[in-house]
């Protein structure tokens, strides 16, 4: 009997390590609210008025996902779009806190560019496009939106971007090269920002 309970009290402190991992690492994502909006209807005595939001959820280090959420108040319309957005996190591939390359993505009518930078330039970006780069980890990159600043489209379309990004390790992969010649073909990194003065990939 009292190798059963020893057993017991094992596998219980094993789910609460599990949990106080899994509560670490929740603790850890960067959230950042989008956007709150109010929806009124009319129905028979008033109006009833309802929220969304849209939340971008990210590790800081290539993860990063966007939810929304609807509710009859605001923090729980936030709390909705969180867990929408922590189920739903895409890994995107980082080179020394900026993209790997130019790339361009569309929804809509909304066009993102997304172009490499040097250290020191920051996230050139509004404050719809900021959000999801700084979740997902990049410091500097270059950004032009054209089209609408719909928030949900602009989300949209710059995930579409970051989803066709492709690291200097899977291209290398793709092509069978070794990623050193990969590398040294590429105008981003330290090798180039060390000296060299070369335009932007």
């Amino acid at each position: 009997m009292s190798e059963n309970r020893t057993e017991g009290r094992g596998n219980s402190g094993g789910r609460q390590r599990r949990g106080d991992r899994q509560r670490d690492e929740e603790s850890s994502f960067i959230e950042k609210t989008i956007l709150v909006n109010r929806v009124a209807k009319v129905v028979k005595g008033g109006r009833r008025f309802n929220f969304s939001a849209l939340v971008v959820v990210g590790d800081g280090k290539g993860r990063v996902g966007f939810g929304h959420g609807k509710a009859n108040e605001v923090p729980e319309a936030i709390r909705k779009a969180t867990e929408h957005a922590r189920r739903h996190m895409v890994q995107v591939p980082l080179l020394e806190g900026t993209v790997p390359h130019l790339v361009n993505g569309r929804y809509g009518a909304v066009d993102v560019m997304l172009r490499p930078a040097s250290p020191g330039t920051g996230v050139i970006a509004g404050p719809t496009v900021r959000a999801v780069l700084d979740a997902a980890g990049y410091h500097n990159v270059l950004t032009k939106v054209i089209g609408s600043n719909n928030p949900h489209n602009v989300v949209k379309a710059v995930f579409e971007a970051l989803q066709q990004l492709e690291s200097p390790e899977g291209y290398a992969n793709r092509v069978g090269r070794p990623v050193e010649d990969i590398i040294k073909d590429y105008t981003v990194g330290s090798h180039v920002w060390g000296g060299a003065n070369s335009a932007h990939a």
